[in-house]
């Protein structure tokens, strides 16, 4: 199943929100901030990039995805979609998770 990585960057935007609403519509679209390691755990993405893993759309709805996001922002945008088998990255962040109630580590 492939993976995606998209990158998208907006206009001209006036504040740090206007990219909040970006996140919010790529997540709403099947993109995380967040990419999984082959350790298991996932780490931070740099701001306005996105991962969509074992997914089984096409390259082509990906980015449709993502310009559908892009455009909900009504901000100018340029974006790069692009599928991937391997990554390697160095000084991302890797996110701890929260337990609830009763579970462990």
């Amino acid at each position: 199943m492939p993976n995606y990585l998209a990158h998208v960057e907006l206009h001209d935007p006036e504040e740090e929100e206007d990219y909040e609403l970006l996140h919010t519509a790529m997540e709403q679209r099947g993109f995380l901030r967040q990419i999984q390691g082959d350790d298991g755990a996932s780490y931070e993405l740099p701001n306005a990039t996105y991962v969509m893993q074992n997914t089984d759309i096409t390259l082509t709805a990906a980015q449709d995805l993502a310009i559908a996001a892009a455009v909900e922002t009504e901000f100018e945008y340029s974006l790069i979609v692009v599928e991937f088998d391997n990554t390697l990255w160095t000084n991302l962040d890797r996110l701890v998770r929260k337990f609830g109630a009763g579970e462990r580590t």
